[in-house]
């Protein structure tokens, strides 16, 4: 689904700079909202970009526009805790976090807490020291071994843990 929206986004962005028909060396931001980009587009976007769309110059006028990822600070966002929240009936429409709730969560039993709540898809709820939600992540598509993965990265977990 991530993938269908992402495609739409970027033809759209193709039928915008194709009947606007700009181009410029160095695009400012009026430029960049006349061709469809915003400017919170991150530069990884564009690879997505590129990959779907064969257009060098879009491709281009792209990273003119994009917002670089800072990957070191990404990469140390830490939690306190999560939640992971799932609709009951909906679960058996997700194997993988039926797998991961069955056979993993209890590793994490110290910093995840699942709760199940009626219509709601598989979502992990990251929340900070005081237990404020911070950060939604949808966990549709996720495999097992990816959401164990990204509790591990993560989620604080204390020393005892194991």
């Amino acid at each position: 689904m991530a993938k269908t929206w992402l495609l739409v986004v970027l033809v759209n962005t193709l039928l915008v700079f194709v009947s606007n028909g700009i181009r410029a060396e160095l695009l400012g931001e009026a430029n960049c909202e006349d061709l469809g980009f915003t400017g919170l587009a991150l530069c990884s976007d564009c690879d997505s970009l590129a990959e779907y769309v064969k257009d060098q110059e879009l491709e281009t006028d792209c990273r003119k526009c994009c917002t670089p990822e800072a990957e070191d600070a990404i990469s140390k966002v830490m939690y306190a805790g999560a939640l992971l929240e799932i609709c009951m009936r909906k679960l058996v429409f997700y194997p993988d976090v039926q797998t991961f709730i069955d056979n993993r969560l209890k590793q994490f039993r110290e910093v995840v807490d699942i709760q199940y709540r009626y219509g709601s898809p598989p979502k992990l709820i990251l929340k900070d020291e005081k237990g404020n939600h911070k950060e939604t992540i949808r966990i549709d598509n996720w495999k097992t071994d990816q959401i164990e993965q990204f509790l591990v990265e993560k989620v604080k977990r204390s020393s005892t843990t194991s």
